[in-house]
């Protein structure tokens, strides 16, 4: 049990602490604005106010955490034992630094409503965050400040406990393109070919031919090796299904499809299965579309959906968030950045989205995730090997905090063909050192 303190504990100030004592160090936690009350108390305790009362361990707060509107806060670095840190605080405070205050500011993703810029397919660039200018991206410093803290608090409440996390792994499969080749109906089909034809594409054509006439099985096809990836492990596994309707980004297999619907219902035998809202549910006059996608999948499977991730990564603070919890979603697994693994939100622990522009908690559970196939080899171009090492550099970071890694990978990058010859066995060694941590 932890006491805490202020003078005025608003919702941030009651978000943030909570997310730090009861989420990640799993201890219990009160709150107090009565000083004497406060003073009088012989529990392990915080004071985080503009004033410092005695020997209790304090923390003066940062602005940030008093601020109702939404503008870029002046933030400079606080060099603590040799590491970079961010919002800081006083000479007397026990730490140079305001652990809440920065910790509330990358969770709830202040600067992605603040800061305007965006890529070419509207999403936050991974270069505008802090935690990059600060070198911190592939550090999940909020789990590292928790435990910081905790060990703070240790030293001056002896009788203080929490408990130590342990390391949580899931993998995560996207169906963007079920069937490279197959149950894309005539008109694709045809308009395929003839392309592949104009462009002098012969392996492609051959290929294709050999596919559609049975010789040869679909190169996105890859589902029983999943299976066998998965075998033993099928608790930890999650797939996502795109289910919009055909266009320039959605270009999945029909939700009126047979084999397609059977692929998605034996998958929901063995697995948790999610909805992957399409590019065009994010758009202006997307907002019904996520709803929608979500009851195709529930009348495919026969049962509630829960889960989602968004196609293209297309997060937009609070909109895309909001536009779930109206479609029933509980859970998102979208928060990442497609070019640079790490920690997009600075945590490696599931937590509720706080919405800064309603100044208040919701239901909706954020599962970051921390690497994706897709940045390793064409964002960061490396080699099998070194994906591998880049993969197991974060992994033990997330394991070093007793926090949850995510994985995100696609059907048709597991293929072992083309650009992806040698990332089978980059999957295989993740899945099988993520599995074995997870069991330990």
């Amino acid at each position: 049990m932890i006491l805490f303190y202020s003078d005025e504990v608003n919702p941030r100030i009651e978000y943030i602490a909570k997310l730090i004592f009861a989420n990640i160090l799993q201890t219990e936690i009160a709150f107090t604005q009565n000083s004497a009350e406060f003073r009088k108390s012989e529990l392990p305790k915080i004071n985080y106010s503009y004033e410092k009362f005695g020997d209790e361990f304090y923390i003066k707060p940062h602005k940030l955490i008093f601020q109702n509107a939404l503008i870029k806060p002046t933030i400079n670095t606080v060099r603590y034992e040799g590491e970079k840190y961010f919002c800081e605080t006083s000479k007397d405070s026990d730490l140079p630094f305001d652990p809440f205050a920065a910790s509330f500011y990358l969770v709830t993703r202040h600067e992605e409503y603040v800061d305007k810029n965006r890529d070419k397919l509207g999403r936050y660039p991974y270069q505008n965050s802090i935690l990059t200018k600060y070198n911190l991206l592939q550090k999940p410093v909020v789990n590292i400040w928790a435990k910081l803290l905790a060990k703070l608090l240790k030293e001056k409440y002896p009788k203080f406990n929490y408990i130590e996390s342990k390391f949580k792994f899931i993998s995560t499969i996207d169906i963007d393109n079920a069937y490279a080749y197959q149950n894309k109906g005539f008109l694709r089909t045809t308009a395929a070919w003839a392309k592949s034809l104009v462009k002098g594409n012969r392996q492609d054509t051959i290929k294709r031919k050999r596919v559609l006439g049975g010789k040869e099985s679909d190169p996105y096809d890859t589902y029983d090796y999943l299976d066998s990836v998965f075998a033993g492990n099928e608790d930890k596994v999650k797939f996502f299904f795109l289910l919009g309707d055909y266009g320039r980004y959605d270009k999945n297999i029909a939700h009126t499809n047979k084999e397609y619907r059977e692929l998605i219902k034996s998958t929901a035998e063995k697995y948790d299965v999610g909805i992957h809202p399409s590019f065009g549910s994010s758009k202006k006059k997307g907002k019904k579309k996520v709803r929608l996608e979500k009851q195709r999948l529930e009348e495919i499977i026969g049962k509630p959906i829960s889960k989602s991730r968004q196609h293209y990564l297309r997060l937009k603070f609070p909109k895309t968030y909001t536009r779930l919890i109206k479609a029933g979603i509980e859970e998102d697994y979208t928060l990442g950045y497609s070019a640079q693994p790490g920690f997009r939100g600075g945590i490696c622990t599931p937590y509720c989205f706080y919405d800064l522009k309603h100044e208040s908690v919701t239901n909706l559970k954020i599962i970051p995730f921390n690497i994706m196939d897709g940045t390793l080899r064409y964002y960061l171009q490396l080699s099998p090997e070194k994906a591998f090492e880049e993969i197991k550099k974060i992994m033990q970071e997330v394991k070093n905090v007793g926090g949850t890694f995510v994985s995100v990978w696609h059907n048709e990058t597991v293929n072992d063909l083309g650009t992806w010859k040698g990332f089978r066995e980059v999957f295989e060694q993740m899945n099988k050192l993520g599995f074995e941590w997870a069991n330990e």
